[in-house]
């Protein structure tokens, strides 16, 4: 996740001596040193076992000085293997990232034109290729991602969905047909490797707002459309995930009213040898009131009258409507199934304030997003809901609208983790057991006498078995001297290990294991 800071280029890696005293331990930490007077732009990407890419774009279009993104690859011990930079032209202004096991693509594009720049790097040398195009004017894009040497961009041109195949090879262009149409928004574009197939999943704003999943092979032709009728239970979002060579489960959340907010998750088989003429029916509604632990976030008391009134509407026969909007998360496979994970959050805006004259000013400013909770449920490969569990989010607001909790899978624990103002929050699960309550690590900083005095849009990352990646921004004092004066600001860095005794500090020595190609 792109974020903006303004620092110096000056770089440093300290180890972390300090001994654990909870179950989460910092093991490492890089630090940039910042200046107000410079501006620059970092990009994260966790690599797995692989190790970690940082992207760090210099320059502005808007102040008319040179851009350059420097590239930064380091091991799981944060060593750097090798760096590398790119001189942007400075017409180009950044839209998009998408990342695969060997490559890392930024997509490009010239400011107020139709042309595109699809830069890639290669993760093990640093190599950089650029290709450039022709796509639309005004387009606004949503989605980026790339199979093989097609890029698919999907977006909207004058309210309208669109999705592109961009050939690197020849730098063709080619439209996805039967997008192109009103009153239709585009849930999720993905990708299938395995069957060289993109999905794009869409639903319809007219009235049952109908759901598709709209199957084109390599050669952007439709060899499949799969219709899901919305007059009774309107599907909002779909996450794929193939469970063998011809089924996929396609989990997601729906409504009862053609509306954002949420009744209930559901799942469905999806046959890839279907023909789509007929509309699936085969859908298991679960209603957030089945899901054993989704109001574990709320107060006993608060829980216990809310599933009341839910359960005395049905009594009478009539509906009782949650209204949640949720961020699904990419679906995780396991070795029985898959596992869910989904935010629940609203827009926040701040209250009114009385003005001159009796006029109010100030009316529904926009803050940002906050969170309330996550939950996460457990999956067989039939789509059987075997288990659920939540994990509540206390005091997170965030002005982008992004994944912040976090799951570090543990044979069959759960680590589940989010950042909030320089520290980290986690809960340990198993199923729906909770095997150790919410606890709070605090961020630490490179010596015993200093402290983090201010922290902002904190991120952080799973980043492969036990390890976490935790960054952002600090303002750093002495402990004892908290002049302003003295204040060094930085880029952090943090390597985060989560396990059942306190780890002992890295010794610098990698361990070769066999990448299993995770991604964030």
């Amino acid at each position: 996740m792109l974020r903006i800071f303004h620092i110096v280029c000056s770089l440093f890696l300290a180890i972390g001596f300090r001994p654990a005293c909870a179950q989460l331990a910092q093991s490492l930490r890089l630090e940039i040193p910042s200046d107000p007077n410079e501006a620059e732009a970092f990009d994260v990407t966790p690599l797995a076992e692989q190790g970690v890419l940082m992207t760090i774009r210099t320059g502005s279009f808007v102040d008319n000085t040179p851009v350059k993104l420097s590239f930064k690859k380091y091991d799981v011990n944060l060593k750097l293997l090798w760096q590398t930079e790119f001189k942007q032209d400075i017409k180009y202004k950044q839209v998009s990232t998408y990342d695969t096991d060997q490559y890392v693509y930024h997509l490009f594009r010239e400011y107020d034109t139709d042309k595109y720049q699809f830069l890639r790097v290669h993760l093990d040398d640093g190599v950089v290729d650029t290709f450039e195009g022709n796509l639309i004017d005004q387009l606004d894009v949503k989605q980026f991602k790339v199979m093989g040497s097609q890029a698919y961009i999907s977006g909207y041109h004058h309210g309208r969905p669109v999705v592109m195949a961009f050939s690197l090879f020849d730098r063709t262009v080619k439209v996805l047909p039967g997008m192109y149409v009103n009153r239709m928004e585009i849930s999720s574009l993905e990708v299938d490797e395995a069957r060289q197939e993109v999905n794009v999943l869409v639903h319809s704003l007219r009235r049952h707002c109908k759901f598709s999943m709209r199957t084109y092979n390599y050669d952007s032709k439709l060899v499949r459309t799969l219709d899901f009728d919305g007059a009774q239970n309107s599907l909002i979002s779909g996450k794929l995930l193939p469970i063998n060579q011809q089924e996929s489960l396609l989990v997601g959340n729906y409504s009862t009213d053609c509306t954002p907010y949420s009744q209930g998750i559901y799942v469905t088989r999806i046959h890839h040898g279907d023909a789509g003429s007929e509309p699936i029916s085969d859908i298991q509604y679960i209603e957030f009131s089945q899901l054993q632990n989704f109001f574990n976030y709320l107060k006993p008391h608060r829980q216990q009258k809310l599933l009341a009134r839910a359960q005395k509407k049905k009594e009478e026969g009539k509906d009782y409507k949650f209204r949640y909007r949720l961020l699904v998360h990419d679906l995780k496979p396991t070795p029985n199934g898959l596992t869910l994970v989904a935010e629940v959050y609203y827009p926040q805006y701040r209250g009114s304030a009385l003005g001159y004259g009796g006029y109010l000013r100030g009316t529904d400013r926009y803050e940002g997003f906050r969170y309330t909770h996550a939950f996460i449920c457990g999956f067989d490969k039939q789509g059987k809901l075997l288990w659920d569990n939540c994990f509540p989010i206390k005091e997170l607001l965030s002005t982008d609208l992004t994944e912040m909790v976090q799951v570090s899978q543990q044979g069959d624990r759960a680590v589940l983790a989010y950042p909030s103002d320089g520290e980290i929050m986690t809960e340990v699960i198993q199923g729906s057991k909770i095997l150790k309550e919410t606890e709070k690590f605090k961020l630490q900083t490179n010596a015993e006498n200093e402290k983090v005095t201010f922290s902002a849009q904190d991120n952080l990352m799973a980043w492969y078995g036990q390890h976490f990646l935790a960054y952002g921004f600090q303002k750093i004092a002495p402990s004892r001297n908290t002049a302003v004066a003295s204040q060094r600001e930085v880029f952090y860095l943090n390597k985060l290990t989560y396990s059942e005794t306190s780890p002992a500090t890295e010794s610098g020595k990698t361990t070769s294991r066999k990448n299993d190609g995770s991604r964030r």
